[in-house]
């Protein structure tokens, strides 16, 4: 019984991992164990007669006042979660065991830090979502613009930059966002030169919407054959700067974003492959022949109109003959610039074999439209081209359809088309006056 009589109960809480608080109805600490400076980096005496939601990670404070509400009606709580702020400004995850005394008005509590272990599952998520946004999304940019997600919700990021360096060039490219903050290229080129993360911290006023201190973090992206770019981090709120768990995270999913990267860019490559023309960069047939059918959709849908165009250079197995395969490579490259310079921005240009083009006009595309810019590429390629040393004449000749006069299909338009520009052909063969007509 003396040994009993010599136990303090307070001793043995101050032993417990968990920290054992109460708090009062005004949400004040009126006791916390000493496992508290373990988990949230203040002594008890820091914490005690202070209110509690000084403490509380401030995107959590509204959901915890309604969970303390609700305990101190009568309802406990043994698996509430919630964030704390430390006293070195890192994040906490707590996970509390709570129920309100009547007899003390006090809610008693557990506090476990499961930190750890919401870190392991949000990384997991985190790599997880990157790999599905490398499939899923639509292009790079949508790619970046994922990650940016997902990395956010792992770390402090008002601001996140990709900064890729270009193969040929060597020079570092910022591609994600435009434009980029200040001083990230900089930053970028350190991270490329040394291949190290980047933790770094300065306390300068920021401008009207950066005060106080700047946080900044960085990880190089590795690919197989070394650095390929940069994820560079940057955070003004004075309550969250980056810390070396934040640099560990940042450089354990950098491996994947670099990975998602790399897919894209290849996935990239084989659809330029697959849908371009690799000798103007133009869209090829199988481009044009998907635009068209969306655009036909489009025009039934609308009640619209269509028209296209279709090219062919006059003197190209001329040029080929005699100049070469490279000076006719030359002049259809010369030929795809013509054309793009000639169409507005909604309209495509596509090579679709040898030395014929096509040129679709949608959004209520008229004949006299179609006529109009006939007559502009007509002006165009009246103008004499430089190759091999030589002036060698350009002339083109165009055919015309249009949506619905000539055809419901693509491959009725395009028919329609064809046939018109060989009319158009046989008439400048003929020595008539050859201007496109699309019946």
């Amino acid at each position: 019984m003396a040994m009993e009589n010599q136990i303090n109960p307070a001793s043995f809480m101050n032993l417990l991992l968990d920290a054992i608080c109460l708090v009062d109805a005004d949400g004040r600490f009126v006791f916390v164990s000493g496992a508290c400076e373990q988990i949230f980096g203040y002594t008890p005496e820091e914490m005690q007669g202070r209110k509690m939601v000084e403490f509380i990670h401030p995107a959590d404070l509204p959901r915890t006042l309604q969970a303390a509400s609700q305990i101190m009606a009568g309802q406990p709580n043994p698996h509430f979660e919630n964030r704390y702020l430390r006293k070195n400004g890192e994040i906490v995850h707590i996970m509390w065991s709570a129920r309100w005394s009547e007899s003390m008005q006090m809610r008693v509590a557990v506090a476990r830090d499961v930190t750890e272990r919401k870190q392991a599952e949000a990384m997991q998520t985190a790599l997880f979502a990157i790999s599905e946004a490398a499939h899923s999304a639509e292009n790079l940019q949508a790619l970046y613009v994922h990650i940016h997600q997902i990395i956010a919700g792992l770390l402090p990021a008002q601001h996140f930059v990709v900064a890729l360096q270009e193969p040929a060039s060597q020079q570092l490219q910022i591609c994600y966002p435009q434009p980029a903050p200040a001083g990230i290229g900089s930053l970028g080129l350190q991270m490329l030169a040394s291949a190290q993360p980047l933790l770094w911290q300065c306390g300068q006023q920021g401008g009207q919407d950066e005060p106080g201190l700047q946080s900044w973090l960085g990880a190089p992206l590795r690919s197989q054959s070394g650095v390929m770019g940069a994820l560079i981090l940057k955070s003004h709120d004075p309550l969250l700067h980056y810390t070396p768990r934040h640099q560990a995270l940042l450089e354990y999913v950098s491996a994947q974003v670099a990975t998602a990267i790399e897919r894209k860019q290849l996935y990239q490559r084989l659809q330029q492959m697959a849908r371009y023309d690799a000798l103007t960069g133009l869209p090829n047939r199988a481009l044009l022949n998907e635009r068209l059918g969306e655009a036909l959709a489009r025009a039934r849908r609308n009640d619209d109109t269509l028209a296209l165009l279709y090219l062919d250079l006059d003197n190209f197995k001329q040029v080929n003959d005699s100049l070469g395969h490279s000076a006719g490579d030359q002049l259809l490259q010369i030929a795809a610039q013509r054309l793009s310079q000639c169409v507005r921005d909604t309209d495509l240009v596509a090579r679709i074999g040898g030395d014929e083009f096509v040129v679709l006009l949608e959004s209520h595309a008229q004949p006299e439209q179609a006529e109009r810019l006939a007559q502009r590429i007509q002006q165009a390629f009246a103008v004499p081209v430089e190759l091999a040393g030589q002036r060698v004449p350009a002339w083109v000749s165009i055919g015309m359809a249009h949506y619905p006069q000539h055809g419901s299909s693509e491959q009725q338009l395009l028919t329609h088309a064809d046939s018109m520009m060989y009319r158009h052909k046989k008439q400048r063969r003929d020595g008539q006056l050859a201007t496109p007509a699309a019946s």
